[in-house]
Formats: C-alpha cells, structure tokens, sequence
C-alpha cells in the first residue's frame, strides 16, 4: 500500500483517477499450481511466489489495483517490493479450505480474515468469495440452506468491514447443480438471480461473470444499483476484451477484474522469457483493456 494514502479507505484506492477499474487478478493458489503441471511444471510454493511477484512488477505500473491471495501472493509481492505505489491492493479473504454439501459448494467465512487482518498485511480492500446460486430450490427438511448461508456469510464479512472502514468486494462465481445442463439461458438466469439476491446487501463492489450476451447485461444492469467490475474466468484475452465492451456498454460495468487472460502464458516461462512476455504482450493486454475501460465502462462514482 502507498503509504502516502489517506487513511480513509474507499473504492477510489483501486481505481483510475477517471473512477474505473482496471484491476489485474493474481490471487488463484490451486489452480495456479494446476496450471504449473499443465505445463510440465511441478508447480511448487516457490514457483507459485516467483510468478506472482514477476506478474505484480511488471503489471501493477499500469493497473488501478492488484487482487492478490495471503498465502503466496501478499508475501512475495510484499518482500520484492513488486507492488507500484499508484496500485491499490486487494486481498483474498475466503478460506482455502472448501466445504460442500452433496456437490454444492457450502460458503463460510473464517472469522480471522478479517478487515484488520487485510489491514495489517498492507491491503486496501477485502475480497471474498463465493459460488451462490440463488436460483436453487428450496432446501428438504433437514437439510442446509445454501442460499442463506452464503448470504449470512457475506453479510459478516460487510458488518465486519464497515466496523472497520475497509472496503468490500464480493466475487461470485455461479455452478452447475448436479444432474443440471448450465448453459445458454439456465446460466444466463443464474448469473443474473444471484446478483438480483447480493444486490440487496451493502456491498461496495461486485465481482461477477459476463452473462453471456447483451441482453443479458442489459438485465444485469436493470437488477443493479451498485457498481460492479467483469471477471475474465481464464477466457482468451480477444474473446474477455470483447465481452468486456458488451459489459460496459450494455450493462454499466464499471471496471475489470482480469487475471489468466492477461498473463497466462508467462506460467509456462523462465526468466528472462517470462519477464520478456509480460513486457511484450501481457502489458499491451492490460493497456488495451484500460482503454476500453477508460473509454468505455460507468464511473464507481460521479466525478467531481
């Protein structure tokens, strides 16, 4: 964190002057290592670091925020200096532990990554996530309301953040229920039914998917009275920069949140190679999508 920063913490600390976002992710633990191996990598903890820090130096100069996770991002990132001054920081607060119930995912908060707990390791915001499907059917007797679960958990982390004056970005990711065909409109309507349902909570920001076509961000837009910023889910950078551009134009977005599509291809890479590609290519990706993003998405704010 820039330490020249006020005190007072808001969503302007991982923003463009202009009130957009243009955030690079680098906080995946599992699936980073899964994608070490893809490569014929072993993907160790050290590896894990070494990408992280090199991806924050060479792309933090020209992002508004970095999300990054506690376990290896923070403290690498931290001990190389490879954060910018002008970058704000988020920080992964979800357990990395994962519970479920019958193949649903089962969201709970660990209490002790908490806003101060963001706080002491430098970060800017909290970022905590989920997989909501609010869409779900009602629960059987006895068995676990997923839906209120995963609502009650987000809103300790809120009550905890305001108590603290930290910002709150809430990321959902939606999934297929078994037995269940997740595609064209049914994942449309889960996109969209989640948002309606985290809309109702005091969040400062959300983190949510690409619905799938205009219409649907329309729809998104129409459930929405709170900013949120596209997630790039891993997908090709031409085809994330166009949904990017529907996002903005069709559904209010007011920033990115992209990770894969912006880096991926440095996992596969040592040095000086990886740093010649996030020179070479990674940062024009990043360039371009802050200008779309300049050019394009809904100030978090109105300007002054």
């Amino acid at each position: 964190m820039n330490p020249t920063r006020s005190r007072t913490r808001s969503l302007d600390d991982i923003a463009t002057e202009g009130g957009t976002f243009a955030i690079v992710a680098m906080d995946q633990r599992n699936t980073l290592r899964r994608m070490f191996t893809a490569v014929g990598r072993e993907g160790t903890d050290q590896e894990l670091r070494e990408a992280k820090a090199d991806v924050a130096r060479a792309l933090t100069p020209l992002a508004s925020g970095l999300l990054s996770d506690p376990t290896y991002g923070v403290p690498a990132i931290t001990e190389a200096r490879a954060l910018a001054d002008n970058c704000g920081l988020l920080v992964a607060a979800e357990p990395a532990e994962r519970r479920s119930f019958q193949s649903e995912p089962r969201t709970h908060r660990d209490p002790a990554l908490n806003a101060k707990w963001v706080v002491d390791q430098g970060g800017d915001v909290l970022k905590f996530f989920l997989q909501l499907r609010a869409d779900r059917p009602t629960p059987a007797p006895g068995e676990p309301d997923l839906v209120a679960e995963a609502l009650a958990a987000c809103q300790e982390v809120i009550d905890d953040c305001r108590a603290t004056g930290v910002p709150v970005v809430i990321e959902n990711l939606v999934y297929t229920r078994p037995g269940e065909d997740l595609s064209g409109s049914a994942r449309e309507d889960a996109i969209i039914e989640a948002a309606r349902a985290l809309n109702d909570l005091d969040i400062d920001l959300l983190k949510l998917e690409y619905p799938g076509t205009p219409a649907a961000c329309r729809r998104l837009a129409a459930v929405l009275d709170r900013p949120w910023a596209v997630l790039s889910a891993g997908v090709p950078f031409p085809d994330f920069s166009q949904a990017m551009r529907i996002a903005f134009d069709e559904g209010g977005a007011a920033g990115f949140i992209a990770g894969r599509s912006v880096w991926r291809e440095a996992v596969a890479l040592d040095e000086p190679a990886r740093d010649e590609f996030l020179t070479t290519v990674a940062r024009p990706r990043l360039k371009q999508l802050t200008a779309i993003a300049t050019a394009q998405a809904q100030p978090w704010r109105t300007p002054n």
